[in-house]
């Protein structure tokens, strides 16, 4: 049972933090490779391209008075995706991993991580007390 209709986007985002995680150790692990080209994965953009103009939406039936009146669903949020990263410096050697960016990343990443296991724990807690509160009742 989940806690709330929040956390299965939250559980979502974390498999998708997860993931990047293992492509920017993937990465940093192919510094030394020849030829090998920085990939990312990427989610953002296609929430972008979601909620942009062009992209019709998918309006909310609004079924009571007491209904928001103007909440919109993203329609067709693509899963992540591998990307080779474009535009970077290459070495000599034709590899274009820079270790700064990558360490950056890592940190950046690691930071969100935590971020989404702190905010599932504090929407679990929330559920919990609704719970505990509703059984003394």
């Amino acid at each position: 049972m989940e806690a709330s209709n929040v956390t299965s986007i939250l559980f979502s985002q974390l498999d998708f933090r997860s993931e990047r995680q293992k492509v920017i150790t993937s990465n940093i692990a192919n510094i030394n490779t020849p030829n090998y080209k920085t990939k990312d994965l990427v989610f953002d953009h296609e929430l972008d391209k979601a909620t942009s103009k062009n992209t019709p939406v998918l309006q909310m039936a609004k079924t009571s008075s007491t209904h928001f009146s103007n909440v919109n669903a993203v329609n067709n949020i693509q899963n992540p995706k591998l990307i080779e990263v474009q535009g970077l410096e290459e070495q000599n050697d034709g590899n274009n991993v820079s270790l700064d960016t990558q360490m950056g990343e890592m940190s950046k990443n690691k930071m969100l991580f935590d971020a989404l296991q702190s905010s599932i724990k504090k929407d679990s807690r929330l559920f919990r007390s609704v719970i505990e509160s509703s059984a003394k009742n």
